[in-house]
């Protein structure tokens, strides 16, 4: 899934605040064979037509084996959410177990490079890791790894417009007295010079309570917008503590609203919409506010801008990509190479088919009166072939909205289930990933950066990574050059990663006509040394719908966790960043790897309780986000009993 909150995150609290930041890719156990069940059946509206007959042509429920069944599950889809799958399944503690992860990717461990047509590795999107990411923060842990080794420090973000730098996002857990007070407009100097005089200067910025910390760190930070139109935000706080605090209906009525209709209700100043909130939605959720669900805005906003002074400090890959850096280990810890096939597989019952697109899932009813998916067949790219899966105990379908929509088309007993159905109804947004390969280095003002308001957008969202400033010590392996002898890695330029979301307007555009746009107006309108910089080899990447979009009205589309639920079929589950997660919901929010992650331990650990019993496996562990501050609460508190007998204007 492709990434880039972080310039969202930084943007919304630095306007928030007073100077927001700049910115911010499965059954209940019983033994049954195929002779048991039927292999195809009609289903009505609630998924299960009642006059399905039921061939039953042995005794081996009446007389169950001696040995226990070896459990067989299947995970679609290698992204965070299959991955996270893949963990919990394979170390739940159940002795006998089978799990295939099948992904459409030739190898979704991580363990083979991307390459572009010159040979240098490339990767769908930049993405960032927050200060709240407690279980990829503890993946590190577990597989071995230094997080200095695997992370840049946190590090500031950059927003440019036509009319040049608008705002440059701190860093909150590094922020010292005198950076932040000394940059106060007017008094600044002053202050500075007096600060100077004493230990104050270099001593850390306290963690003050949210917002009120965020307002004073990012007053010096703004360098355009006027005071009173980043005021006219405030009012949204309103609309943060009642939508978040709200029940499920509450939160229905929220996503029915687009965010801009929400910003006219509230008052939000012209200036302030256009400039910076509609620019870093487009970054951070990849849509413009009047076609985002209120809902989703008020979470992410919640997320990565109000919850914690530092809730959007935000770090990025050192050294390579997130899949050798990330997945890779991850698969390791999981699987051992098996010569048997060229498949690999783990002595617990890990086998990953890279290169494999799912065909169709097929439904069984079972004795419970339940269906059950019991056979999954798909296609080998490598061979042609088409291979089958049968007697499954459960599937994570950890598939993104077009994934979806593939599985569920080609899958005509789960297209029945109107969970499924409409999950495939939704649509994804369109993104381009860009590399430029420059032949000198340009210095700029911060690593990550947005780009706002331009017209060569084309009403796309913009943003451009300085990849040579992430991994200063990877030079050569940016450029593809890793291994080679006699590098001289100061004679290599720098490399810049540029993304394009909602890109609709660019996608029929040449791969040429794109980086014309990037190197002659972008990039030296944002940082002028890039006109001097002359383009050596680049590689464009188009993804047509591949992104979630939390349209207006999408909510309630989602698909759940629970999939179609336990009363209907309680062996799918699903996973993913754009899932429902019910009772099991998490504190990251939006398009976000976190949360991701962790909807694949929940789908897991859901899926085990109806597949085996609680004394054969252990749930996986999944580690909270901070808690909510404690003004947050008394404000959630409050807000119900003020809104029991007060009609809420805003919402429908």
């Amino acid at each position: 899934m492709i990434s880039s909150i972080a310039c969202l995150c930084s943007c919304l609290t630095l306007i928030l605040e007073g100077g927001t930041n700049a910115f911010a890719p499965v059954i209940q156990t019983t033994w049954r064979r195929s002779s048991l069940l039927q292999s195809s059946i009609p289903v009505s509206e609630d998924g299960i037509d009642s006059t399905t007959t039921i061939a039953t042509t042995n005794d081996e429920h009446l007389n169950p084996p001696t040995t226990k069944k070896k459990k067989k599950y299947v995970i679609v889809g290698g992204g965070w959410g299959g991955w996270g799958a893949a963990e919990a399944l394979v170390e739940s503690g159940i002795v006998n177990v089978d799990v295939t992860l099948i992904d459409a990717l030739s190898d979704p461990t991580g363990s083979t490079p991307y390459l572009s047509p010159s040979g240098k590795p490339v990767e769908a999107g930049t993405r960032g890791f927050w200060k709240d990411y407690p279980n990829i923060n503890a993946l590190i842990s577990k597989l071995g790894l230094n997080e200095n080794d695997v992370f840049t420090p946190y590090t500031n973000s950059s927003f440019y417009s036509p009319d040049g730098l608008e705002a440059t996002a701190p860093v909150f857990g590094d922020a010292t007295v005198g950076s932040i007070i000394g940059g106060f407009p007017f008094v600044g100097d002053a202050i500075r010079n007096l600060l100077d005089e004493s230990s104050l200067a270099t001593t850390a910025f306290p963690n003050l309570p949210s917002p009120l910390g965020q307002v004073l760190a990012t007053i010096p930070y703004f360098e355009r917008l006027p005071l009173e139109d980043r005021a006219s935000m405030m009012g949204l706080l309103v609309a943060t503590v009642d939508c978040l605090g709200g029940d499920e209906k509450m939160k229905a009525s929220y996503d029915r609203m687009t965010a801009h209709e929400l910003f006219l209700r509230f008052r939000l100043s012209d200036r302030l919409v256009s400039d910076f909130i509609k620019p870093t939605l487009l970054v951070g959720l990849f849509k413009p506010p009047e076609e985002l669900s209120a809902l989703v805005v008020m979470e992410l906003l919640y997320y990565y801008a109000l919850a914690h002074q530092d809730s959007f400090d935000v770090r990025w890959i050192k050294n390579g990509t997130v899949a050798d850096s990330l997945i890779r280990p991850l698969a390791q810890r999981l699987m051992i190479n098996n010569d048997e096939g060229g498949e690999m597989k783990n002595s617990n019952g890990l086998k990953v088919l890279g290169g494999c697109r799912v065909k169709e899932i097929s439904l069984t009813k079972g004795l419970d009166g339940k269906l059950h998916a019991s056979r999954l067949t798909y296609l080998d790219t490598s061979s042609g072939k088409t291979e089958v899966i049968d007697e499954i105990d459960g599937i994570i379908l950890a598939l993104g909205c077009q994934g979806m929509q593939s599985v569920i088309s080609s899958s005509p007993d789960l297209a029945r289930l109107p969970v499924f159905s409409k999950a495939a109804s939704l649509k994804g947004i369109d993104v381009i990933s860009c590399r430029l390969y420059f032949d000198r280095r340009v210095a700029t003002r911060s690593p990550a950066n947005v780009f706002s308001r331009f017209d060569e957008l084309r009403g796309a969202g913009g943003t451009f990574f300085m990849l040579d400033q992430f991994q200063k010590d990877d030079i050569a392996r940016l450029w593809g050059k890793d291994g080679e002898e006699d590098v001289d890695e100061s004679m290599l330029g720098s490399v810049v990663a540029c993304d394009f979301y909602n890109a609709g307007g660019l996608m029929s555009l040449k791969d040429e006509d794109i980086v014309s746009i990037l190197t002659k107006d972008l990039l030296p309108s944002a940082v002028s040394k890039f006109a001097d910089a002359k383009l050596v080899d680049s590689w464009v990447g188009k993804y047509y719908g591949t992104v979630s979009w939390f349209s207006p009205g999408s909510y309630s589309l989602r698909p759940p966790l629970e999939g179609a639920g336990n009363d209907i079929l309680p062996n799918i589950k699903c996973a993913g960043d754009w899932v429902r997660m019910g009772d099991r919901e998490h504190g990251a929010k939006g398009l976000c790897q976190e949360r991701a992650y962790v909807s694949g331990f929940e789908a897991a650990n859901s899926l085990m309780k109806t597949t085996a019993s609680t004394d054969e496996f252990r749930e996986h562990e999944v580690l909270p986000v901070r808690e909510d501050e404690l003004q947050f609460k008394v404000g959630v508190d409050i807000n119900r009993k003020v809104m029991s007998f007060l009609p809420r204007f805003w919402v429908r």
